[in-house]
């Protein structure tokens, strides 16, 4: 495996994700319960910093090597954040969590790399 892995940035911008299913969620949820005309931004309402980010990453895939935070490089917009307040006003709320949600993908990933494996006669 990799010793390290180079992340752009100081690490200090903070970002909000979400897991797909909340996303489609919260469109079927809009969609039986929202009829104004006007946006409905979907989102979390929870941010994490970029640094953060990473590190939980690192934990949820066992990467064990060193993180550097390439300072030279842009940090991008400081903040990303959905002001998500009408949302959950009218009842809904993401149900899986940031560390959940990347465990999902990941082990998502390894059972479809697992599923695509050439069989060694082929390769």
């Amino acid at each position: 495996g990799l010793q390290q892995v180079e992340v752009w940035g100081s690490g200090k911008p903070l970002r909000e994700f979400m897991y797909v299913d909340d996303l489609a969620d919260a469109c079927f949820f809009l969609m039986e319960n929202y009829s104004d005309k006007g946006f409905v931004n979907v989102g979390t309402g929870e941010e994490v910093t970029i640094r953060e980010l990473a590190e939980t990453i690192a934990g949820v895939t066992g990467f064990e090597g060193e993180i550097i935070f390439n300072a030279e490089k842009p940090d991008g917009t400081p903040r990303k954040l959905m002001d998500s307040t009408k949302l959950h006003d009218l009842g809904w709320k993401h149900k899986i969590a940031l560390k959940e949600g990347l465990k999902k993908a990941y082990q998502f990933y390894l059972k479809e790399k697992e599923q695509t494996k050439t069989p060694a006669a082929f390769s």
